[in-house]
């Protein structure tokens, strides 16, 4: 395979950024250009919920020449995503269009979960570093404009996430409302920050040990890394080296700050606020030492496409990373790990060897997987309700890897392997905005996992292990044991029903004599 050149754009809450990359197989993922234009979109959207007209023609008028060096370096694929300021604005696709006339640029909008997987396959490319910080107890600190995202690894796997409202752009707002002299961010965004940090605390780290903070941000990381000129050691300060350089820093005027870090000057009151908020979490988190990796959203989404296209492989398994934050999810809301590990492995059985009949993807396989560990999440909440409150759990609970669009998906299959199936022009609110092709990926999923859970109806992991095999017109199940299946064959009718309904194929069950 030959290289190519690749383009990454970012529309942030507070700045514009393109990266130019050349993508080749020997030389993997290597950046050629940096260019950024500060642009504070974030302020505006957070407090009125769209951008101003002068914002959009500025937006417009930068998007123009970053498709001009796009040009000029040859680059022959790009990708160009719009993060929290863009996500907040009232009409986003009038936004989008405008854009794609004017510039002739396809704007995609991230969610949440999908820009904070970017921003954490963004460290990967930082590899061995990377691989050697994880393997220790280590919380990724992402912090944006709008919020920050924590997010928690033991032995080289993530075990939880969650989303904080306490982003940069937000609090530095809160401090200019309320008229707060610099001398007392430190106290004032304290107060704030504690506030959700210490539930934050109670929710996920109660007795866990946390050794490393890895940071992402725009403001302290480029300076944590010019604090050490050993170049094996740059990014990397203990908590005692980085409380003690922001003390005096704190003692220094803006305008001394600027010059001594190449930093222009206006960015200075977002340094402190990003400062200070490490500092608590790092009080909170009793972290003995940082990494700022100096990475940016740009990265990651050269390294995602340089990853599909083969340019370049990860030790890491990022899909891993997804299947363990279901898994702490299931483990809140107390399901059971035998249930979920059944369950998962005959639903798997059953796609794997239906390829032929359903076309779905490897991606879907994966939303299958966290549907079947979060099949009963809601019992938690209600017995009865047990379909919609698992619902409402997923669509409420950051899983960090997977789009709004996939997580609306697994929310409808874990609901309807529950509740009557509705069709697709029934009016449902729950299937409301959906495309037909992703109706269609629900019902086939929903399909497998309900027949999945009939075979395990009574939970008594009777068909553990299974065989299912396409002959002719039926899917023949064979169950490997004497155990008696008679009420599982008698609660399978209805589930087998839905799933020939979808498929044409009509499940039957075979026990082998042994």
């Amino acid at each position: 395979m030959t290289g190519e050149v690749f383009a990454a754009i970012d529309l942030g809450s507070y700045e514009m950024a393109l990266k130019i990359f050349e993508l080749s197989d020997k030389g993997g993922v290597r950046e050629i250009d940096h260019v950024r234009h500060r642009m504070d979109l974030g302020s505006e959207t957070y407090a009125t919920g769209r951008i101003g007209s002068g914002h959009v023609e500025e937006m417009i008028r930068i998007l123009g020449e970053f498709r001009q060096i796009m040009k000029g370096y040859g680059a022959t694929h790009y990708k160009a995503y719009g993060t929290s300021a863009v996500r907040e604005t009232r009409d986003i696709v009038i936004l989008q269009e405008l854009i794609r006339q004017r510039t002739h640029l396809k704007l995609e909008v991230l969610s949440n979960s999908e820009q904070r997987f970017l921003d954490y396959k963004s460290i990967a490319l930082k590899n061995e570093q990377f691989q050697e910080v994880i393997k220790r107890p280590t919380a990724i600190v992402d912090i944006g404009g709008g919020s920050i995202q924590i997010s928690l690894f033991e032995k080289d796997a993530l075990i939880a996430t969650q989303n904080l409202k306490i982003g940069v752009l937000r609090l530095h707002a809160i401090m200019q409302t309320v008229q707060a002299t610099r001398l007392k961010y430190f106290e004032l965004i304290s107060e704030l920050v504690n506030t959700q940090l210490s539930v934050f605390s109670k929710m996920y780290l109660k007795d866990r040990k946390i050794e490393n903070l890895i940071i992402i941000d725009d403001y302290v990381s480029p300076v944590i890394r010019r604090i050490k000129d050993d170049p094996s050691m740059r990014g990397f300060v203990t908590s005692d080296e980085y409380i003690n350089f922001m003390e005096k820093a704190s003692d220094v005027n803006a305008t001394a700050v600027a010059r001594k870090f190449d930093m222009p000057e206006e960015n200075i009151p977002l340094l402190y606020v990003s400062g200070i908020l490490i500092k608590c979490i790092l009080e909170i988190t009793k972290a003995e030492r940082l990494w700022a990796p100096g990475v940016t959203l740009c990265d990651g989404i050269a390294y995602e496409y340089a990853e599909k296209k083969n340019f370049i492989r990860s030790p890491h398994d990022f899909e891993h990373d997804i299947i363990s934050c279901a898994q702490n999810i299931s483990k809140r809301y107390m399901g059971s790990k035998s249930r979920r590990e059944t369950l998962q492995k005959i639903a798997l059985e059953i796609f794997d060897n239906t390829r032929k009949i359903h076309g779905l993807s490897k991606r879907d396989r994966l939303l299958l997987q966290v549907a079947t560990m979060l099949h009963d999440c809601g019992k938690y909440i209600s017995m009865v309700n047990l379909g919609d409150c698992s619902f409402n759990i997923i669509m409420s609970t950051e899983i960090i890897g997977l789009s709004h669009l996939e997580r609306h998906i697994v929310a409808n299959v874990v609901r309807y392997n529950h509740e009557e199936f509705d069709y697709y022009d029934s009016g449902s609110t729950y299937l409301e905005g959906l495309p037909r092709q992703d109706y269609l990926r629900i019902a086939k999923l929903t399909a497998i996992l309900r027949l999945a859970n009939g075979l395990d109806r009574t939970h008594k992991q009777k068909f553990k292990d299974i065989k299912a095999v396409i002959i002719g017109k039926e899917l023949v199940i064979t169950i490997d044991n004497r155990a008696d299946i008679t009420l599982e064959k008698g609660l399978f009718k209805n589930r087998a029903a839905f799933f020939e309904e979808v498929f044409g194929i009509k499940p039957v069950i075979r026990q082998k004599k042994l």
